[in-house]
């Protein structure tokens, strides 16, 4: 089991075992000791729709109820739903998913009774798991009774959404639903026809679909061309498979990179302040009426800065990741409404900031979105990449200038390099290349920037290229 960028992650055969038990006896003790919580508190747990994540969240429910704490079940929701009823509430919860991972894998996203974990917890909690698994932990699967809450947590959050626009909002909209295996499926259908859009959902799947909207595969978009053009749809959208990441494809079925959903979101709610990590497009900078803090990959790190932009006494302060997840740290008057605090992803306000800028300039989205004026920019990842290859080859890029230098000979001369995260190199002619090890995953991302898109995908291609063969010169 290790924490990446976003929660606990590990194989679903594992977790489903004594892993998931033995974790969440660490997270209830270390609430317990440090005086967050007390025995009798109420805890919530969510899940998404993997095979494994009902055995894994039963397995959680009867571990922190053996510690006394009162368990309570709130289904199958998205994990921005079950940390804004958590923050209501008052109470701690556990997330079961590996969010855009295929199924072999599954995960726990932690939240504390004021919101998300952070690294120090995810420090202190695996320290309390190591402790207790060299005690000789043991478990014993048990029904747990829990309390389902579902409905009441689903209504919070239906509530907070649908306040966020004017009535028929998206009236003249015929917008696709993706709907596959993401919890956040049935919910996008409901908000998109309370706003007035003709809403055409697709895809449903009773087995779970790993999306990844930050590197949305080709077969993915080939299906989102195929259907934008089949029902002449002006756009589609959906979500990863616990609803933290949002996407939106034009109506053309291309998508919308994540980080421009996140700048049209804080635009659209007029933040002054945004949180953002180093691979989110450099463009960004000048496309906002906002000042821009520059973090780590991982909604911790973004969580981090913007609690120091609230501590030098920012306000309207929201944060967004390259996935396009928002999250926001003040509150924020949104038609007429209190957009309450929500520091951890959420897909919802980005989808629908996005849909309302299109139908409030009646023009297409791709005009919409090419009117930002940003760089262009592709992304992909190389899957079963060994993580202990990415750690090699990443200490050989970093040990000495000259390395790097005869790495990117082919592609380019080096110019200047950060290692914020992973290792962001800006190339003598302005074009960007990013190397960076997945944190939850054996992955290894690469993002470009170029010009043009034809030159940000050859630039991208020619990266992975080079990472392929670093790992393999043979």
């Amino acid at each position: 089991m290790k924490f990446g960028t976003s929660g606990l992650r590990g194989l679903s055969v594992d977790l489903k075992g004594r892993a998931s038990a033995l974790y969440a006896t660490a997270f209830g003790r270390y609430l317990l000791d440090r005086g967050m919580a007390r025995p009798g508190d109420t805890i919530l747990i969510g899940q998404d729709f993997r095979d494994s994540s009902p055995e894994i969240a039963a397995n959680c429910a009867v571990a922190l109820d053996r510690l006394g704490f009162k368990v309570r079940d709130c289904g199958t929701v998205p994990t921005p739903a079950l940390a804004l009823y958590g923050l209501q509430k008052k109470a701690a919860g556990l997330m079961v998913t590996g969010s855009h991972i295929p199924a072999d894998r599954n995960g726990i996203k932690f939240y504390r009774s004021d919101g998300e974990i952070d690294k120090t917890d995810e420090a202190a909690i695996t320290t309390v798991a190591t402790e207790l698994d060299r005690a000789g932990f043991t478990f014993v699967p048990r029904s747990a009774g829990m309390q389902n809450r579902s409905v009441e947590c689903l209504a919070l959050f239906r509530e907070r959404n649908a306040n966020i626009l004017p009535t028929e909002a998206l009236a003249g909209l015929k917008v696709g639903v993706y709907q596959h295996s993401t919890v956040a499926r049935d919910l996008l259908v409901d908000l998109l026809e309370h706003f007035g859009a003709t809403v055409v959902p697709f895809g449903r799947s009773e087995t779970f679909i790993p999306v990844d909207t930050e590197a949305v595969s080709e077969e993915t978009i080939a299906k989102l061309k195929e259907v934008a053009r089949q029902h002449g749809l002006d756009a589609m959208v959906s979500a990863d498979g616990d609803g933290d990441r949002p996407l939106v494809a034009d109506e053309t079925g291309t998508p919308l990179r994540g980080d421009l959903l996140g700048l049209i979101a804080a635009n659209f709610l007029g933040a002054t302040s945004v949180v953002t990590p180093v691979t989110s497009n450099s463009g960004i900078e000048a496309a906002g009426r906002f000042s821009v803090i520059r973090t780590r990959v991982g909604s911790p790190f973004v969580i981090s800065g913007m609690q120091e932009a609230l501590a030098a006494g920012r306000t309207r302060v929201a944060g967004f990741e390259a996935n396009g997840g928002l999250l926001t740290a003040s509150e924020f008057e949104v038609n007429g409404h209190t957009l309450k605090a929500l520091p951890t992803r959420d897909c919802f306000v980005p989808i629908l900031a996005a849909l309302s800028l299109a139908a409030s300039k009646r023009q297409p989205l791709s005009v919409v979105a090419a009117s930002f004026n940003l760089p262009f920019a592709a992304a992909d990842r190389l899957e079963n990449f060994p993580v202990e290859i990415s750690a090699r080859l990443m200490a050989y890029l970093r040990a000495a200038p000259a390395n790097l230098a005869a790495f990117l000979q082919p592609i380019g001369e080096v110019g200047s390099a950060s290692d914020i995260d992973g290792l962001r190199v800006t190339l003598a002619d302005r074009r960007i290349i990013h190397f960076r090890p997945s944190g939850n995953a054996p992955e290894m991302r690469c993002y470009a920037e170029a010009e043009t898109e034809t030159a940000a995908a050859a630039l991208l291609r020619a990266g992975l290229e080079r990472i392929r063969w670093l790992a393999h010169p043979s």
